[in-house]
């Protein structure tokens, strides 16, 4: 019997992921993908460090999937993130976790993963064509014959795995290709918006603040409309002109939806490890030992310098006035600042700037033991293309990883010869 013959649309962290594992199971393999390169977008994630996956349980991992995440069930129990770590391990690049359990290459380099996923695929014998592919070819029944490039047609594969992201950093390819695919055989594509991404915001505070990065606060948003805090979170982020971003904030922008202009604020916590009352101790000792300079030079310990300014607008108190004339009352309000510091949500940042993009092909349509298509039997996905994502720290890369392997397990294991 021939091999089965798959085509894998999309060389990124999904697509070289099925591809490599179809290969190795005997399939005849072929990976197209529209830039000269694999895995453009896979080798600038983490900041260039790869966040590879999350070192947790199967349950842990659902627990931070922002979107459909019953849906991968099937797929992270068949592969894990401890078989992620594994893989790379036994490709030669050893892995280090982090604070968070994030799992990052030892070498800091995201280059190191894209390099053994581009081996994985040749050792196995797939074939890699750097063309975009444009349309199928399509079968009288329904089924997909072939897909079409800018350059040519390729015909006589026997089964298609679509891995072609979302529309986050296009410059690196993603565009969408994959919801224009996968609508024309009748797939629903659910409107993308950006997911861990900055957030903009008209306080003052934050341009003010422009560049300066916090570490050890603790953020909290209230939904207005709801009238509740909808999440909270410890960790870094950082001041920029048009808002805030940074880990924290990333993580935070998964939570806001729907997003409307003024429905969220942020609360930033700037001394998370004092309460009320030990935070008033050190405002009074702090004003003690500074009671004849003025206000505006109360802050020296407490705050960092770029905040000190803006912070002080905020309160509302003349910065020259004498620190020993501020009031009890006056004293509390600054202390609560310290503890919640607001910022207003105008918005999310553009979605070329988001890290991953929440929505895509419904998962509804697609079989979450198989990752199979409902509407075009010899179809899978893989991937950011589907309506799933995840907060940062590796999750999202290892949706990637245990919906490619499924795909490619599913596609080229199926007896079936369309």
């Amino acid at each position: 019997m021939n091999p089965k013959k798959i085509a894998v649309i999309g060389g990124g962290a999904a697509g070289m992921f099925a591809a490599g594992h179809a290969a190795k199971l005997g399939a005849n393999v072929t990976l197209f993908e529209r830039n000269s390169l694999l895995g453009k977008k896979l080798g600038i994630t983490g900041k260039g460090r790869c966040n590879v996956t999350n070192n947790c349980t199967p349950e842990e991992f659902i627990k931070n999937i922002t979107a459909n995440g019953k849906f991968l069930y099937s797929a992270i129990n068949r592969f894990s993130s401890a078989d992620t770590m594994e893989f790379f391990e036994g490709l030669g690049v050893p892995l280090k976790t982090e604070r968070g359990n994030r799992v990052f290459p030892v070498s800091d380099n995201a280059v190191d993963i894209v390099l053994a996923l581009k081996k994985f695929c040749l050792q196995n014998g797939v074939r890699i064509i750097t063309e975009r592919i444009t349309d199928w070819i399509m079968n009288e029944d329904g089924t997909i014959a072939g897909v079409v490039s800018e350059k040519q047609r390729h015909a006589g594969f026997d089964a298609f795995i679509l891995c072609t992201g979302g529309v986050s950093y296009p410059v690196t390819g993603s565009t969408g290709d994959g919801y224009a695919l996968a609508k024309s055989v009748g797939h629903t594509v659910k409107p993308v918006i950006p997911s861990l991404v900055g957030l903009n915001s008209d306080s003052e505070i934050c341009a003010a603040s422009m560049g300066l990065a916090l570490k050890n606060v603790a953020v909290s948003v209230t939904d207005t409309v709801k009238k509740k805090v909808i999440y909270k979170d410890f960790g870094e982020m950082l001041f920029c002109h048009f808002g805030v971003s940074g880990p924290m904030i990333l993580s935070a922008s998964a939570h806001l939806r729907p997003m409307e202009k003024n429905r969220y604020t942020l609360s930033i916590d700037l001394k998370p490890a004092l309460d009320m009352q030990t935070l008033d101790k050190r405002l009074l000792s702090d004003f003690e030992k500074n009671k004849n300079r003025n206000f505006a030079n109360a802050f020296d310990a407490l705050l960092p310098s770029k905040l000190r300014e803006p912070f002080i607008k905020l309160t509302g108190i003349a910065p020259d006035k004498k620190i020993n004339a501020v009031t009890a009352e006056e004293r509390r309000r600054v202390a609560a600042l310290i503890k919640g510091v607001p910022v207003s949500v105008t918005g999310f940042r553009p979605i070329t700037e988001a890290i991953v993009t929440s929505g895509g092909v419904s998962v509804k349509e697609i079989e979450p033991q198989t990752m199979r298509s409902k509407k075009c039997p010899n179809l899978y996905f893989a991937g950011e293309v589907m309506d799933l994502d995840a907060y940062t720290g590796g999750f999202n890369l290892q949706i990637a990883f245990c919906t490619a392997y499924t795909a490619a397990l599913s596609a080229a294991s199926e007896l079936i010869k369309y």
